[in-house]
């Protein structure tokens, strides 16, 4: 890693909810004044977007970014205006941002997923005595994170569903004494990955990355947005996006709220789930609350049946202010939800007309793309973005030897309430060595 520990001084910290401001020390994740939950946004000295051409991939951005320190060889989204795709859908402009393995694109994430923005910056924000950072993934950000952890020396333990464990693969074996620690729970989705992650961050010694809270995975993940804006010259009408926290389309949200001048409209956020588990289009278009109102088992058997198990985030930041409810109600946004098979029609369509292979995430988002089109919730005639969160695999896996990550440990479901176990784990992984 390079950088200066004072450069964190070019940004500082605002709450949504009550407005004040602090210094960033680059781990903090709320704020400690009594009021309901709210989300820190980041305010930049920089009132200008001003890419640096002088550092490469998603530091290019640095003038934006949360960051006091850069690592090199870091990837960044490639965005295009489409031909093939945009033909068949009727649009008069569609640009895709996508996030992956493309290298005749200049898409050059290692892991193949937009997470790997995020991990970027969020790494970049963290000081050097943070201790061991907790993450928590369904399997993108877990992916992303064993990557750069393991590049860069950074201790770190990831909570992944045991489902999870075989996409588990990078480009980066963990040979380095075990930075990156993997614990696999059983039979768990992403909600009992983050309760354990919870936990364990509550540990002395363990720092949590916090997901949706950390300005520095959403602000890593807007540069989506600000690389469109370089390809553009402007900003879309539409944003596409498949989602499960929503941190991505937060952060698109924030951004273009940064970037805007005057009375420009902002992007219309069009989000995509899976129809067999959709809480946020049941909040937005129902105004009912899965995660107050349905039983946790119910919640648990509709995320198993889910065609992108990526997407089934049972807790998403909704109500919290700066949350998903304020970004789809700023942007007039829409929430839509896609079956498998209308998923796998996208991914194989994109394929034939773009030349690349996309992920389940992906083609929910373009699935839910050509239904408001059909439905007329899109307008044709505008322009809109198509955010790729994941591609490009297939020729990743033929251009390199991935390795997998596996679990260090497997505990089961019930670890988040077991304080004896929480406590071994604690010793475990605490400190794990570092070769010299």
């Amino acid at each position: 890693m390079h950088g200066d520990p004072t450069a964190a001084s070019h940004y500082r910290l605002v709450c949504s909810v009550c407005g004040q401001q602090r210094s960033d020390d680059g781990v903090t994740l709320g704020c400690a004044e009594p009021h309901g939950p709210g989300l820190w946004r980041t305010a930049y000295r920089a009132t200008e977007f001003t890419p640096d051409p002088a550092h490469s991939g998603v530091y290019r951005y640095h003038h934006w970014l949360p960051v006091r320190r850069t690592l090199p060889g870091t990837g960044s989204t490639a965005v295009y205006r489409s031909r093939h795709l945009a033909t068949s859908l009727g649009l008069r402009e569609l640009w895709i941002a996508f996030n992956g393995y493309w290298p005749e694109r200049g898409s050059d994430l290692a892991t193949g997923s937009f997470k790997e923005l995020e991990a970027a910056t969020v790494l970049g924000r963290l000081p050097e005595d943070a201790g061991t950072l907790v993450i928590a993934s369904a399997g993108n950000t877990a992916v992303a994170f064993a990557e750069l952890c393991t590049r860069h020396r950074v201790r770190a333990v990831i909570v992944v569903p045991a489902s999870a464990l075989p996409r588990l693969r990078s480009r980066v074996a963990d040979e380095s004494g075990g930075t990156a620690r993997v614990i696999a729970v059983e039979g768990a989705d992403y909600a009992d990955a983050i309760a354990l992650g919870d936990a364990l961050a509550a540990r002395p010694g363990f720092t949590a990355e916090g997901g949706t809270r950390n300005v520095g995975r959403r602000d890593g993940l807007a540069t989506v947005l600000l690389a469109a804006w370089e390809a553009i010259g402007r900003l879309p009408a539409i944003y596409v996006q498949a989602i499960g926290s929503g941190a991505g389309a937060i952060a698109v949200h924030e951004a273009a709220q940064r970037l805007r001048s005057g009375s420009t409209p902002l992007p219309r956020l069009l989000l995509a789930q899976n129809d067999a588990f959709a809480p946020v289009h049941e909040a937005w278009q129902h105004d009912r609350r899965p995660w107050q109102d349905t039983c946790e088992e119910e919640q648990r058997v509709a995320a198993e049946r889910a065609f992108a198990p990526e997407l089934t985030n049972r807790r998403p930041p909704y109500d919290v202010r700066g949350g998903l409810l304020d970004a789809l109600t700023e942007s007039d946004g829409l929430v839509r939800t896609a079956t498998p098979a209308a998923a796998r029609a996208a991914m194989d369509a994109f394929q034939e007309l773009e030349g690349i292979d996309i992920e389940p995430p992906a083609g929910i988002a373009l699935a839910t793309l050509q239904q408001a089109i059909r439905s007329g919730g899109v307008d044709a005639r505008a322009p809109v973005l198509l955010n790729i969160t994941g591609g490009g695999r297939a020729q990743l896996a033929r251009d390199h030897r991935l390795a997998p990550h596996h679990a260090d440990l497997t505990v089961p479901r019930t670890a988040a309430n077991d304080p004896e176990l929480i406590a071994q784990i604690t010793e475990l992984f605490a400190n794990p060595v570092l070769a010299g």
